[in-house]
């Protein structure tokens, strides 16, 4: 009997943990009943009592649930990290705690990988109706610049809602980098990968941990992870303004032979100034966040601090 390991990250996800696990266990019950499964819930430092519900789950007779508990929040990447590192089953799913990542999914999931021949299936959402304009806009537009800049292949609508081999997982692990950007991983690794289709779910409790600021920022990870264009831009932004400045030039000495005085329009001059003053700036803040990456990368801090954990479910 295969086994599945279910990594499940959690940040105040209090009312979903038992939920959740409750369709595990129906699935694996009815129509996955051909396969054991472990659900590994990873506590990413949560205020409410989720720690406490996931606990209460481990103790249970017969359960086969498992966590680690970090000792603050570390953000969901190091938790995705942490789980996949820690899975031993025969494949690996990864999911959201809120039930927006349908379970029964993981039936396709399970056909791809075991009679199509993929190596993992990932889940692609078509239809976001409660979603505003502005919002899908943005994510589309992300998923155009980054696919552009980097070269990848990342598909508008993707999810980090996952079902993969073992030897998948191990070569996510195997990727130690601390700024991590976990759907440029899936793409850089490489794998043959099937993208199974669905609509939109609501969350079953509570409402999203992702507001604009963290998606910009998650948005700036993964351009800065896996792009150098905006560092190659920088060079060819250069020699645009050299050109500019010559012509320019070429300019000012043409009206100066006609007899013109160009150099007395102290308006022109300030505008330049303050035009290549702003453009040096902006140069600098994006060299400068390439070199706080490189910062962060040689200091070597742990990707997480496991604060507690139980990795070994109880057998009779």
């Amino acid at each position: 009997m295969k086994k599945i390991d279910i990594v499940i990250p959690c940040y105040n996800e209090s009312k979903c943990v038992e939920l959740i696990y409750d369709a595990l266990k129906e699935l694996f019950s009815n129509e996955l009943k051909t396969y054991s499964f472990s659900v590994l819930y990873i506590d990413d430092g949560s205020k409410d009592d989720t720690l406490e519900r996931i606990v209460k789950l481990s103790n249970i007779e017969n359960s086969n649930v498992r966590y680690i508990s970090f000792a603050r929040n570390f953000g969901k990447e190091s938790a995705i990290y942490a789980g996949l590192e820690n899975a031993d089953g025969d494949y690996v799913a990864l999911m959201d705690a809120d039930l927006q990542h349908p379970p029964h999914l993981l039936i396709d999931m399970l056909h791809a990988i075991e009679e199509e021949g993929y190596d993992c299936a990932t889940a692609r959402r078509v239809k976001r109706a409660r979603e505003s304009k502005i919002r899908n806009f943005l994510s589309n537009s992300f998923y155009h610049v980054i696919n552009w800049a980097t070269g990848m292949k990342l598909a508008p609508g993707m999810t980090d809602y996952r079902l993969m081999k073992k030897q998948v997982a191990d070569a996510i692990v195997s990727m130690r980098e601390h700024e991590r950007f976990i759907k440029g991983i899936y793409s850089w690794i490489g794998f043959n990968s099937k993208w199974i289709e669905y609509e939109n779910v609501e969350r079953v409790d509570g409402d999203s941990k992702w507001n604009y600021k963290g998606l910009w920022n998650y948005a700036k990870t993964g351009i800065i992870a896996f792009a150098v264009a905006p560092l190659r831009a920088v060079v060819y932004l250069g020699f645009f303004v050299i050109l500019i400045s010559f012509v320019y030039g070429v300019r000012l000495y043409a009206m100066s032979v006609s007899g013109a005085r160009p150099w007395q329009d102290t308006t022109t001059i300030l505008l330049l100034l303050l035009f290549l003053g702003g453009m040096i700036i902006l140069l600098l803040g994006i060299i400068g966040e390439y070199l706080a990456r490189i910062y962060m990368e040689v200091k070597n801090r742990p990707i997480y601090i496991a604060k507690e954990k139980k990795l070994e479910i109880d057998k009779d």
